[in-house]
């Protein structure tokens, strides 16, 4: 049984959908016929991985599920959870399965368990001792281990579109939770949320306090200025200016303007860009425009990256910004990038080339009896460890000439090797 509605209960724990029916958004999951609304209708719970940027409704579809079956609910945070809290689950389940009650165990961050931490999980959900359901903002593939992954389903949640946020907004006003709310600050309260339920929740919570405090009718967008300042965002994440913005930083970071690059990315930070976002685009500035004219760029970027996860904002933010001035003052080649591409246009429209026979691995005694890799040259026993003459391309295909590096950087000095190699594999003919 659900507590009544209290005035101190912050308005997220106030409007948290009791039913299946209440839940906004996430249609693609929860709608009639769909997956996750099967799962709730099977009648057995099943463990999964609940994978979706925050706000989206991680923590109430698994409590829902608990009340779908009158299951108890358990909730490790991953941040400051650890193995007692593992322990102490596993204890308050082992009761509950005494009593014939079924026990869910949500564990919210799952990715920040390390791996002993996620496998302590995995007998307890093989017994079926509990259902277990992680929440993440990261990509399961990479950070669940695959032993827990394969035991569970993963239900991939999406950002609230601005209808459902709208909706949300319906609601606290139908509830009474704040003053009527002009349409202007409707619009810049829903960019500002940027599909995140609980960061409008707990806007329009501190809102409310204000608007009380000030004896206020109705919240305007100028007096929401005036309240919010520089919490509120400069642009939509969705919107024209928010791609304008990250396109001028990249094309900063490719003409070599550290200045520049470093005003886009603090007026992309400052805007209220994820600046996990930011990294990935830094990750990729490092591949396509710097590439092998200096390797380090792209060490350099996931670096960055990995130092923003640790220590999150603002310290972790100082890392992104090394990165985006190194990016901008290294060597630039797009020769990878061109190469890549071309690569995959021609492989595209080409057909199945069989792969030569002196290329083919022969494991077996049968393999070697069909000529499966006679006649291939190991490079390390020839002279300057390189088979000159040697091809490597299928039968009949002309070299293609994807990969053509630059007279910058690194590459000046690729290109130097690759010309060398040349003339010994012509020497060689």
């Amino acid at each position: 049984m659900n507590p009544p509605p209290s005035n101190h209960q912050p308005l997220a724990e106030r409007l948290r959908p009791k039913t299946l029916a209440e839940v906004v958004g996430q249609q693609q999951l929860l709608g009639e016929g769909m997956a996750l609304r099967l799962a709730f209708e099977s009648g057995q719970p099943h463990s999964c991985i609940l994978w979706g940027p925050p706000g989206t409704g991680k923590t109430t579809i698994a409590r829902l599920m608990a009340d779908a079956f009158d299951a108890q609910f358990i909730n490790i945070g991953a941040v400051l959870g650890g193995v007692k809290d593992i322990r102490e689950a596993v204890e308050k389940a082992q009761l509950a399965q005494q009593q014939g009650r079924r026990t869910i165990v949500f564990v919210d961050e799952v990715h920040r368990f390390n791996k002993s931490q996620q496998d302590a999980f995995l007998p307890h959900v093989e017994s079926g001792l509990f259902t277990f359901i992680g929440a993440t903002t990261e990509n399961p593939s990479f950070e669940v281990n695959s032993a827990l992954l394969s035991r569970a389903a993963v239900y991939v949640l999406q950002p609230l579109s601005n209808a459902d946020l709208e909706q949300i907004i319906a609601r606290a006003l139908a509830a009474k939770a704040l003053p009527e709310i002009e349409k202007d600050a409707v619009e810049r309260l829903i960019a500002f949320a940027d599909g995140d339920a609980r960061r409008l929740l707990n806007t329009l919570e501190t809102l409310a306090v204000a608007a009380t405090q000030e004896k206020l009718d109705q919240i305007t967008d100028v007096w929401l200025l005036k309240v919010l300042g520089e919490r509120l965002r400069r642009y939509d994440k969705g919107g024209e200016q928010f791609y304008d913005t990250i396109s001028a930083l990249h094309k900063s970071v490719r003409g070599s303007d550290p200045d520049a690059a470093l005003y886009w990315l603090v007026r992309m930070l400052d805007g209220g860009a994820d600046p996990r976002y930011l990294a990935r685009r830094m990750v990729r500035m490092a591949s396509e425009d710097i590439g092998l004219a200096d390797p380090r760029a792209l060490r350099l970027a996931l670096d960055a990256a990995e130092v923003y996860e640790r220590l999150g904002t603002p310290e972790g933010e100082l890392a992104l910004a090394e990165c985006v001035v190194y990016l901008a003052v290294a060597a630039k080649s797009n020769a990878i990038y061109k190469a890549f591409n071309e690569a995959k246009a021609f492989v595209k429209q080409d057909g199945t080339r069989p792969v030569p026979m002196h290329l083919r691995n022969a494991p077996t005694k049968l393999m070697k009896q069909l000529d499966y890799g006679k006649g291939y040259r190991y490079a390390h026993d020839e002279d300057g460890g390189f088979a000159a003459g040697e091809r490597y391309l299928p039968d009949g295909m002309a070299a293609p000439g994807f990969y053509r590096p630059v007279e910058r950087g690194l590459e000046i000095r690729i290109a130097d090797k690759l010309r060398q190699l040349k003339i010994l594999n012509n020497q060689s003919n």
